[in-house]
């Protein structure tokens, strides 16, 4: 499976690497699914009761929440590369 960072992420995974906390980025990656299984494992199961409730969202409900989510991350990053400068 193949997943794609943004740079921060991309900077944090080189610089674990480098700190030799890793040997490969796919150490990491597992390294964070196991830390938090537990968590991933409650969002799936809540998704899943939620669905067999009937509680679902047309696809384009959630590419509006999407966007949406998108753009405050983008305003509050860009906010913080903005004062780092």
């Amino acid at each position: 499976m193949a997943i794609v960072l943004n740079p921060e992420q991309e900077r944090r995974v080189n610089e674990a690497l480098r700190d030799g906390g890793y040997s490969n980025a796919e150490d990491s990656e597992a390294e964070w699914f196991s830390e938090n299984r537990e968590q991933i494992g409650a969002a799936i199961e809540e998704g899943f009761a939620e669905a067999e409730r009937g509680e679902l969202i047309d696809g384009d409900e959630v590419r509006v929440r999407m966007a949406a989510r998108k753009e405050l991350w983008r305003k509050e990053h860009s906010e913080c590369n903005v004062r780092e400068l």
